[in-house]
């Protein structure tokens, strides 16, 4: 699966010891504050430019994962092939549209055909794609494509349910919504009674996906 990377002019550079040097990401930051009509000078923001920084590296650390280095040792010749389910795994990501976060859970089943993929690993593919700028359809649908092409299963489902800050702190303002997204993929998708089996679960209704 090809990873996503900057463009090059605005790739960013390493310093000595290997970490991303982030000094124009804090003058971006230090612009901000200021254009907001702050002042990036007193005393509770001198900081907050290089703090910002270091966190966007670790919200964004998605974009220098692959799925390749992630999955190259955790498949596993194994001879079962009844569902196997790792759910309520906590997602944190920022919307690409307001770039605010948006987090819940992700429930991910899939039907081995002849490997299984190892457990926390399951929820790392989850976590590499939800740290990147996202729409939660998107970011459900890429983890089903993952799972499906790394273990050649029978079938994939994959369940998101979350709430996005854009929804909650601007425009409608409804704290208490809900998003839910699906992906279904093989024998989640056409049989049934293999998704009905998935979605009893982990707590959903086939009518309420």
């Amino acid at each position: 699966m090809a990873l996503h990377h900057l463009p090059d002019d605005i790739d960013p550079k390493a310093t000595e010891d290997g970490r991303p040097d982030n000094t124009r990401l804090e003058e971006l930051v230090h612009e901000l504050l200021g254009q907001i009509g702050e002042d990036p000078q007193r005393d509770g923001l001198v900081n907050t430019p290089r703090r910002v920084a270091t966190a966007w590296r670790d919200l964004t650390s998605g974009y220098d994962m692959s799925v390749d280095e992630l999955l190259n040792d955790a498949l596993f010749d194994v001879a079962y092939d009844e569902m196997v389910i790792v759910k309520d795994i906590e997602i944190f990501s920022l919307c690409e549209h307001h770039l605010l976060p948006f987090f819940g859970k992700m429930h991910i089943a899939y039907i081995p055909r002849n490997k299984v993929i190892g457990l926390s690993k399951v929820a790392r593919v989850a976590d590499m794609f939800a740290r990147r700028l996202q729409v939660q359809e998107r970011l459900t649908h890429q983890v089903a494509e993952t799972i499906q092409k790394a273990v050649d299963p029978i079938g994939v489902g994959v369940v998101c349910e979350a709430r996005h800050l854009c929804m909650m702190m601007r425009g409608v303002e409804k704290q208490h919504s809900a998003t839910i997204t699906s992906s279904m993929l093989g024998d989640f998708r056409d049989n049934p009674k293999t998704r009905e089996e998935f979605l009893s679960l982990v707590g959903r209704r086939s009518n309420g996906v």
